[in-house]
């Protein structure tokens, strides 16, 4: 797909899907609740139609209304209906790691699979804190990735989908789990901890990556009726309790899939106004507006709006990315534009993602003509005035098609290899995209 450049300064309007991480939050806690949860802005794509459909399969009752964006779930208080099932879940990985810890709790055998690159990326820290817990978890076939080679991470079992649960209950207990891999090991042990026959009690061994996705399951939890004790991000304990069901749970504007459209002033100029989002969310990306106030951006709100103006020339930086990964990428779209490089630091987990989103990035940036350096946990990036035409791999990583297609609106020669794969988050992104090319008389 050919991007082709806005030759005006943006005054656009645009409103975004619900938010990944809260829809397949909401579906897991929604099906543990005892009764029917209405979901409304939910997301529909394939990361999160996977989560539906693993549900499904597993006997519950799960009505999805595409066309108004809604999704019910009718919990059975901790009860899993099927005693055998198979679940494909693609590369979802959010999906992998929250039905992990979910089937424990379930009475009978289940299978969880996925994609080829699903089977490279590692849940090991996971099982072992599952195992702890007196979870039974084991390789249907132990894979040793590439992934194995990457410094920084304290991967210390390559174990990968699929595996295997044999589940009778989750018995409870103390356990410890590493931080430093993925944010979704603790929320997936949080969720299902109140479920669980005995108090739970998590230790971390690691700094937490991503901190802002724990803060948002805990929220969602708080918002479903259950507390949790903590200690700062160190140690967390859940007692036996229950899920509230939620007659209609509003799920806001996805905060990762808004940084693209928060990011495009800073290349093109303008300014661009997300509807349905709010500087309080809770979805940890939206701190990468702060990223963007140090470029040099202007952030506003208003009626449930944030409106992102830029008219000089971004600044370069030199910032720690670890909380908001995801969108590290946008920040690496905008870097080449910007009156100094760029050092993103703190993504070593980047590289554990759907692909390894440090070597992708830096690579399809070279290929534009960016000079750029890497390192195990980032990359610093420099400006140019000297682009040059070239199609953008993808990786099949939804996120490096929309991040790369932000510099095709400043410079022409940007095309999008497989468009097609950001139907895992946001399936009509280049749709929306093309709404920036519309001008709005009320945008200020």
């Amino acid at each position: 797909m050919k991007i082709s450049p806005i030759p005006h300064p943006l005054s656009a309007t645009v409103r975004v899907p619900g938010s990944k991480s809260l829809t397949n939050r909401a579906l897991l806690i929604a099906s543990l609740a005892n009764g029917t949860t209405h979901l409304t802005n939910a997301l529909f794509s394939d990361d999160s139609r996977y989560f539906a459909k693993a549900l499904q399969t597993l006997g519950f009752d799960v009505q999805l209304d595409e066309t108004n964006h809604e999704m019910t779930v009718t919990g059975l208080g901790g009860k899993i209906p099927a005693q055998k099932a198979e679940l494909f879940i693609g590369n979802a990985g959010t999906a992998a790691r929250f039905l992990s810890a979910f089937l424990t709790l379930g009475h009978g055998e289940y299978i969880l699979d996925g994609e080829p690159r699903m089977r490279e990326r590692p849940i090991g820290d996971l099982v072992d804190s599952l195992t702890e817990l007196g979870a039974k978890i084991e390789p249907v076939e132990r894979l040793t990735p590439a992934l194995s080679k990457v410094e920084g991470l304290n991967v210390k079992q390559q174990l990968c989908p699929p595996v295997k649960i044999t589940a009778s209950g989750l018995p409870g207990g103390k356990t410890s789990i590493a931080g430093d891999i993925s944010s979704q090991f603790l929320s997936a042990l949080l969720m299902v901890a109140p479920y669980a026959q005995s108090p739970i009690e998590i230790e971390l061994t690691t700094d937490l990556n991503s901190k802002p996705y724990v803060d948002m399951t805990i929220a969602i939890m708080q918002d479903f009726g259950v507390e949790i004790k903590r200690n700062g991000y160190s140690q967390f304990t859940v007692s036996p309790s229950h899920f509230s069901p939620f007659t209609s749970y509003p799920i806001e504007s996805d905060a990762s899939a808004a940084s693209y459209f928060f990011a495009a002033p800073a290349i093109c100029g303008g300014t661009v106004k997300v509807e349905n989002i709010s500087r309080k969310s809770v979805q940890g990306d939206i701190a990468f507006l702060d990223v963007l106030s140090q470029m040099g951006c202007t952030v506003t709100e208003e009626n449930n709006s944030l409106l992102v103006t830029c008219n000089s020339q971004p600044k370069g930086l030199d910032i720690d990315m670890r909380d908001i990964p995801d969108t590290a990428q946008t920040l690496a779209a905008i870097a080449p534009f910007a009156d100094s490089p760029t050092r993103i630091r703190g993504i070593a987990s980047a590289r554990v993602k759907e692909t390894d989103r440090v070597s992708a990035t830096c690579n399809e940036l070279k290929r534009l003509g960016v000079q750029v350096d890497e390192y195990e946990d980032g990359m610093t990036i420099y400006p140019t005035l000297n682009f040059q035409p070239s199609t953008v791999r993808t990786y099949n990583d939804h996120r490096m098609a929309m991040a790369f297609s932000l510099i095709g609106l400043r410079f022409d020669g940007v095309t999008i290899e497989n468009p097609s794969c950001v139907s895992k988050t946001f399936p009509n992104f280049f749709e929306v995209l093309e709404t920036l090319r519309i001008t709005d008389s009320n945008v200020s």
